[in-house]
């Protein structure tokens, strides 16, 4: 489907930065440089806005987010809430085969690099989509579906914040937390796992702020 290639060629532009925050999304040049209609080119905005990719602004068309510290610091504030408490009842609930999947998980994460020099300077999408399945599996012990549900939006919300960050924290050891965080988990130290988890958003969260205040 035309309005599909489209949309997943705009998404990954955003992605890679190729997009500046707020800068506009403008539907007549975006027609004419994929060489589609312009509503085809509207529905594919209209899906990236609903990805939390971009922003549809009361007659002044699309644009990509601002680098705006309450936007994402909203986000953050939000996973903090409810992530370690659902890491608590996964931890509670979770059974062998979870314990195997966080295993694997983290086995894949752990060996992934982060980044790929043919996509530039933000992280990788092969390290991206094998973060997200680590984050995910070690809440999905919890069984429900509702909550899980509920990260996976956050989660999408977040990504594009946490890659234009990611260049910004060089030093930070993400090797070291997600081993922590797995351990922990593993261990079924409820406690210690919430701990780590809270400070792994913690740091994610600052790095925005920092990358805010040099823009």
């Amino acid at each position: 489907m035309l309005s599909e290639q489209v949309y997943a060629r705009l998404r990954e532009a955003i992605m890679r930065g190729s997009y500046a925050p707020g800068q506009a999304l403008k539907p007549q040049d975006l027609a004419k440089e994929q060489g589609v209609s312009l509503a085809v080119v509207r529905e594919a905005l209209v899906r990236v806005v609903g990805d939390g990719l971009a922003d549809r602004l009361p007659n002044r068309g699309f644009a990509v987010p601002a680098f705006s510290d309450r936007r994402w610091q909203e986000i953050a504030e939000a996973r903090r809430t409810v992530e370690p408490v659902v890491l608590r009842m996964s931890i509670e609930r979770g059974d062998v085969d979870w314990e195997a999947r966080v295993q694997a998980a983290h086995h894949r994460l752990a060996r992934t690099p982060a980044f790929a020099p043919e996509e530039g300077e933000y992280f990788s999408e092969t390290w991206a989509e094998a973060h997200r399945i680590f984050h995910r599996t070690l809440l999905e012990g919890c069984g429900n579906p509702v909550l899980l549900e509920g990260f996976d939006r956050m989660w999408s919300a977040s990504e594009l914040a946490r890659r234009w960050s990611a260049h910004r924290t060089p030093d930070r050891d993400h090797l070291g937390e997600h081993r922590q965080l797995a351990e922990a988990a593993l261990d079924r130290d409820a406690d210690a796992a919430a701990e780590i988890l809270t400070r792994h958003l913690t740091l994610t969260a600052a790095g925005l702020v920092d990358a805010h205040d040099e823009r």
